[in-house]
Order: structure tokens, then sequence, then C-alpha cells
């Protein structure tokens, strides 16, 4: 696996639907469903494989015309086709009412319910971007149905999304059917990558239609988020050019989540790592990475040039007074794990926060969010993007919401979706490495956004490799990941000058 088919080159535009809906409005005059139609009636041509007919379902909306569109393109590629239509044509909307008077022209029957027969592909037309309620009753048959198929390993092709996924959080519906592959048109939508997303979309292709460029404020995490720096070191160099991370946690009984943290910054190439220990019996080295410096809290945050506080830090009142100190400092801070629970609890340390200059990363599991927002975790994973957005903004913070399609955030409403990393990461630990990996890269100077949005692109990276090495994703442990993302951020670095050299 290459770095290449790791990390996205570019950005990918997200759009929400009232974004899609604006730009469908604003090319109206573009026969966009015809587009749609024929651009998936192509990639379903190369899925189904022999002589079965391919199926499709057809819905009551726009994306039921799409549908119909598809049908009689690939009928006039000779292809057989059987289609299934649940809806009444008088109520579709005037394109879709064209696809399907087009359909019906061709002579080709079209069916209330499924036919029993042997089918190459399954298409998924009965819902669009639009649905924002529980699929009941014969679609939700339909769509058990398209499921019982695809567990057999045939394919199943989804136009625009996958049926009962909400296309802007990533939200099932009651039921959502499993795609091998989507066809989304004119822009990505969030819903594909985040929550359920990734377990319903299958293999995403877009189709732009002619559309050309849409404004957007959300993307999927790429290169270029953090490619200005990527930098090569100097030879003229040593470890206090470099800088110095303190990371302050490791209270009674969970020291290794801060050795977990610093271990990982090291790896990330900070000049020197010193691990602030609430444990006063903590031991005096770390003898599986010798290279940390391990003293007390106070000792550690005096010799900083950037702080992660959170891992195993405990919430007593010892660690809420290295709290209070912290988000005062003017130094460079990550917030996670305790440190965010602390925040969530007390106002002061929240409004010292927001009053911050100097950078602030936060990095939550959705429980803390919830935490930090007053709300319940359920409601935070019902809309993850506007989670992310309002921790920003209330934090005056660069935010990563972690989960299925970790969502970052900054306070000007920028938004992206990591598309790095599997279920390998969902064990005790990750999070840890994942800041001590930001807070290498805020101790060596690279500016907040940047240093998180790499800091999760190639966390997710490094699981990635794991996996195609046969290591997990059962049984992936978070030191493991290490390794591979010293080697990765090695070889972006190196790809960077040869880029550049190159020009």
């Amino acid at each position: 696996m290459t770095i290449q088919e790791l990390i996205p080159r570019r950005l990918t535009p997200l759009l929400l639907s009232p974004q899609m809906r604006d730009v469908e409005r604003r090319h109206a005059e573009l026969p966009l469903m015809e587009r749609a139609g024929t651009a998936a009636a192509q990639l379903a041509g190369t899925l189904a494989a022999g002589p079965a007919p391919i199926l499709v379902l057809a819905g009551p909306g726009n994306n039921g015309g799409d549908a119909f569109v598809l049908a009689r393109r690939l009928h006039e590629a000779g292809r057989a086709v059987t289609t299934v239509f649940h809806g009444e044509p008088s109520r579709l909307p005037a394109d879709a009412l064209i696809a399907y008077q087009r359909w019906q022209a061709t002579g080709k029957p079209t069916h209330p319910a499924v036919p029993s027969d042997d089918y190459s592909l399954v298409v998924d037309g009965l819902f669009g971007i639009g649905l924002s309620r529980p699929v009941s009753g014969t679609c939700a048959q339909l769509i058990t149905q398209i499921n019982a198929y695809r567990d057999t390993g045939g394919p199943v092709l989804a136009l625009d999304v996958p049926s009962g996924l909400n296309a802007d959080t990533g939200a099932v519906h009651g039921i959502a059917v499993r795609a091998s592959h989507t066809a989304t048109f004119i822009a990505d939508k969030p819903g594909l990558y985040t929550l359920a997303g990734p377990d319903h979309a299958g293999c995403i292709s877009v189709h732009e239609l002619g559309v050309g460029d849409p404004a957007f404020d959300g993307a999927l995490l790429s290169l270029t988020d953090f490619a200005s720096a990527l930098q090569p070191r100097q030879r003229d160099t040593h470890k206090g050019s470099h800088g110095s991370l303190a990371v302050i946690g490791g209270a009674p009984g969970m020291c290794g989540a801060a050795l977990l943290a610093a271990r990982a910054s090291l790896h990330l190439g900070a000049g020197r790592v010193f691990v602030g220990l609430l444990d006063q019996n903590h031991p005096a080295v770390d003898s599986g990475q010798p290279e940390l410096m391990l003293r007390t809290p106070v000792d550690a945050i005096d010799h900083a040039t950037a702080v992660v506080a959170g891992p195993g830090m405990g919430l007593n009142d010892e660690a809420l007074t290295l709290m209070r100190r912290l988000t005062s400092a003017d130094l460079p801070l990550l917030l996670d794990a305790d440190a965010l629970t602390l925040l969530g609890a007390h106002p002061v340390l929240s409004a010292h926060v927001r009053r911050r200059t100097t950078p602030t990363l936060l990095t939550p599991h959705p429980g803390e969010a919830a935490r930090l927002l007053g709300i319940s975790t359920t409601e935070v994973q019902s809309d993850r993007i506007s989670t992310a957005i309002r921790l920003a903004t209330h934090f005056n913070a660069c935010v990563a919401l972690k989960g299925a399609g970790t969502v970052l955030a900054r306070p000007d409403g920028t938004w992206r979706i990591n598309t790095t990393g599997n279920p390998g990461l969902a064990t005790g630990g990750t999070g840890d490495v994942l800041s001590g990996m930001a807070g290498a890269l805020l101790a060596q100077g690279w500016e907040a956004w940047s240093a998180l949005c790499a800091a999760v692109s190639l966390h997710g990276a490094a699981a990635d490799v794991l996996v195609c090495e046969g290591v997990g994703p059962v049984g992936l442990t978070a030191s493991e990941l290490l390794v591979p993302a010293r080697r990765l951020l090695n070889n972006l670095i190196a790809e960077s000058a040869e880029r550049r050299q190159g020009h």
C-alpha cells in the first residue's frame, strides 16, 4: 500500500443538502437528471457481470427519475433490465415524470414488486438526499431484499446515497441499503464518510455532471490541508530546533496513557519530550522509551514549547489546578481525555480557553463532546459536523471529533472529514497516541490546523498500513501505530521535497 492510496491528494468538496439544492437551482437549465442517469448507467454496465438482468428499483422522487434514466440507457445499450417502481406516477416531480414516461415508451414493463429471478446487479434508486424520516412499509421491505442480495455477494449500486442513509450526517433512518458502490452526483456527500456512512456506501464515485466546482466549507481531509508544513530538516539542526513537548497526565493507575502519548510525540519528531506525571510514585524512567524525561507536572510545563494535557490525568484537585494554569498559559495547548472532562465541568476553564490567543486543540470522542456542550451522546452522533463546528466556535479552538469519519473543524466554520483509519483503532490508548502525534507537530512549530489535520490523517493511515500488513484490525494495539506513523510522515516529507525540486 502506497502513501498515494492512503491519503487523498486534493480537496474533495462535501456539500450538505441545502447547498446541493442551491446548486441544483442555479443550474436548473442543465439536464442534470439525464446526465446523472447516464453516468450511473455507464458504471452499472461495468459492475454487472454475465447475462442476467440488472434490477433497477425506482422511488417516488427525483432519485427514482435518475433510476429510470439509468434503466433506459442500459436498455438502449442492449442490457436486460428489470424495473420496480414504488410510487404514483402522477405524484412524481416534473423531471422524474418525464424520465418515467421515456422508460415506459421503451415498452418494457414496470413491476410493483421484485420478480423472482437471478440478477447481475441491483441498482438502488429509492431515495436520494432529501430523506428525513424513518423508512417503513414497502420501501423497508425492498431495502431488506436489496441487503439480502448483497449478503450473497451480489453487487449493489446506490444512486447519490444509499437509500435510508442521511446524506448530511451518516445516520440510518430505520434501515438503509448496504451498497457495494455509490455513484453520487454533482458533489460528494458528508454522510457517506462519517457515522454509519462507511458501512453502507461501499466504493464511492463522484459524477460532477458538468456543474463545475461549487463553493464549499467542508471537504475530505487531504494532503493539501497540511502540505505546506512538510519541510525537510536542515543538516545544521539540533534537538532544540524541534521543540519541547510536555505531556501532562498519568494519575495513579493511568501512567500508561501519558507514556503512550509521549512515545507517539517522539516518533513524530518532537525534539524533547517531558512527561509530567501526577502519580507521585511514578517510575524514574520509561524502560520502553528511555528517551522520555519523566518529571513533575510543573517542571515539565516549565520546559515546554507546547503542551498535551489529559491522558490519564484524572479529575482530582491537582488536575484541576494544573488545568487552571495551562488554560491561562501562553503555550500551544492540546486538551484530551480527562482534561476535556474538567473543561466541561468547570465554566471558569471554558472561559479561559475561549480567551486564549495561542493555539488550542481539542480531540474529544462523542461522550466527551457531549459533556462539553451539555447535550447527549446521541445528539452528538446525530449531527457530527454541526457538533464539531459548535465546539470549534464555542471554544475558539481547532477540534477533532473522533469516531468513524473523524470530523475536524475550526472556529471560522471550515470543516473536514477524515477518510483514513479502520476498526482496529477502536481500542484503548489510540486516542492518547493521536494527542501525542498532534502535540509533537505543535511543538515543532506547525500551525494548529495543519498539525491537527496531519496527525488525524497519519494516525488513521498508520492503522491502515498495519491492517494491510496483516496486523489487525482485531487485536491491533495503540503502541503499534508509532512506527508506521513515523514512516508515513517521513515518506510525505521526502515526497514533498522531491516535488519542490522538480518544480
